[in-house]
């Protein structure tokens, strides 16, 4: 199938699964996509099953394997989703915030890649570090997944802040852990060397570097934009920055999602306060939104589907299941230790840390990170589990996290 033909596809698709959803499951628009993409893929499991000469699972997996979800999703989608995640999450929002969200997204991420790499390798016999490999892929929040669930469940404002600015930064240090964990498991499949000073040189890069690019170019886009009033052309600025920005920091060896990220919150703070008028502020807002709601929906589909790419086997599947274990106490680490640093000098509300754990979901960033490992014995494994745990999370975590927080009051606050 041609490119144009597999977009036409999945738009399609995302379009009648979502009519589906919302005429008789009314779950949340994202989940209830992936829900009915994930019973389709299943019925037509059944179906072949019932009549194996029809070959239909056979054609399904080969048109779903055809559409390669990591590049998909890493070189193409994941610039937009991340530019338009962070252009809704407001610098002043975050600024009350900024010490507990840095903290998670780094030693939160090494906690729990440790976490979930030591006791993964202890279930499964896996080498330690390609184990620590999956630690890393399987410990960010992915911001796709908390966002997209965050509009539906209708939390209090400074809660979505805390979950969604913590989301939008671990992704971008997770995804250079998961570079540098990469280079020093499977040594002669990257460009990056496997030296621990070619690790940290690496981490170094890659983090800071995605940084001062996202700002270097939010900052000049934002002062072309002050010169411009015509709504129209500054949307298209605006896209040409998502765009044209992850595939420089793509070429310049950068983290490409924190460059989006810092990109986004910049022109979402600075920018629309000074850079644009009230038509314009209107405008970009609403196409960002739009696209964010597009994108979410083909790829909560992508990850329904990607069900033919999981091997079903009894081991692997209750591998998986442990996986799910391993992977909500790793998070409760990531959670609860940045809260007990911080305890002796500011006051938490008891819901923090429940509300944060159960509201750490995972999300396509993990599949594809994982359906980009080098092809080995181990791969199909690390394939599996991190789909077991990135279904479990939105679908079990996304449709309860708004009762948790009910439950809890809605006001896990972080008092001043």
């Amino acid at each position: 199938m041609t490119f144009l033909q597999i977009t036409s596809l999945l738009i399609v698709l995302a379009g009648a699964f979502g009519a589906i959803n919302y005429l008789f499951l009314r779950l949340p628009s994202a989940i209830g996509i992936l829900v009915v993409a994930l019973l389709a893929s299943f019925v037509v499991m059944v179906i072949d099953l019932a009549a194996p000469g029809l070959g239909i699972t056979d054609a399904v997996r080969s048109t779903v394997l055809g559409i390669d979800f990591s590049d998909a999703l890493l070189e193409g989608m994941l610039g937009l989703l991340l530019f338009a995640g962070a252009l809704h999450v407001k610098l002043s929002d975050l600024r009350r915030e900024w010490v507990v969200v840095m903290l998670m997204a780094t030693i939160g991420i090494g906690l729990s890649t440790a976490i979930v790499g030591y006791g993964f390798s202890w279930l499964t016999g896996m080498p330690i570090l390609v184990a620590l490999v999956f630690g890393s892929l399987i410990s960010p929040t992915d911001p796709v997944a908390v966002l997209g669930v965050l509009r539906e469940a209708d939390l209090q404002k400074s809660l979505e802040t805390k979950i969604a600015g913590e989301s939008l930064f671990n992704d971008g240090v997770a995804y250079v852990v998961f570079l540098v964990l990469v280079g020093l498991a499977f040594p002669g499949d990257d460009d990056h060397g496997s030296s621990l000073t070619d690790a940290i040189q690496l981490f170094f890069q890659e983090a800071v570097g995605g940084a001062v690019l996202g700002i270097i170019l939010g900052w000049l886009t934002f002062r072309v934009m002050r010169r411009i009033d015509d709504y129209s052309l500054e949307v298209l600025i605006t896209l040409g920055l998502a765009f044209g920005g992850y595939e420089l920091a793509v070429y310049l060896h950068v983290s490409a999602p924190i460059m989006a990220v810092c990109a986004g919150l910049l022109i979402g703070d600075v920018g629309t306060r000074h850079g644009m008028s009230e038509e314009t502020r209107h405008y970009v807002e609403a196409f960002w939104k739009l696209i964010d709601e597009i994108l979410n929906a083909v790829l909560f589909l992508l990850i329904g589907v990607e069900v033919f790419a999981i091997a079903f086997e009894f081991e692997y599947l209750t591998a998986g299941v442990a996986a799910i274990a391993l992977a909500l106490v790793a998070r409760l680490a990531a959670v609860a230790v940045p809260v007990l640093i911080l305890r002796p000098f500011r006051d938490f509300s008891a819901g923090v840390i429940p509300i944060m754990t159960w509201g750490g979901l995972k999300g396509g960033i993990s599949v594809a990170l994982a359906l980009s490992l080098p092809d080995g014995d181990w791969k199909p494994l690390i394939l599996t589990a991190t789909y077991i745990v990135v279904i479990f999370s939105i679908i079990v975590q996304g449709l309860t996290v708004a009762k948790l927080a009910e439950r809890t009051g809605r006001a896990p606050e972080l008092l001043p």
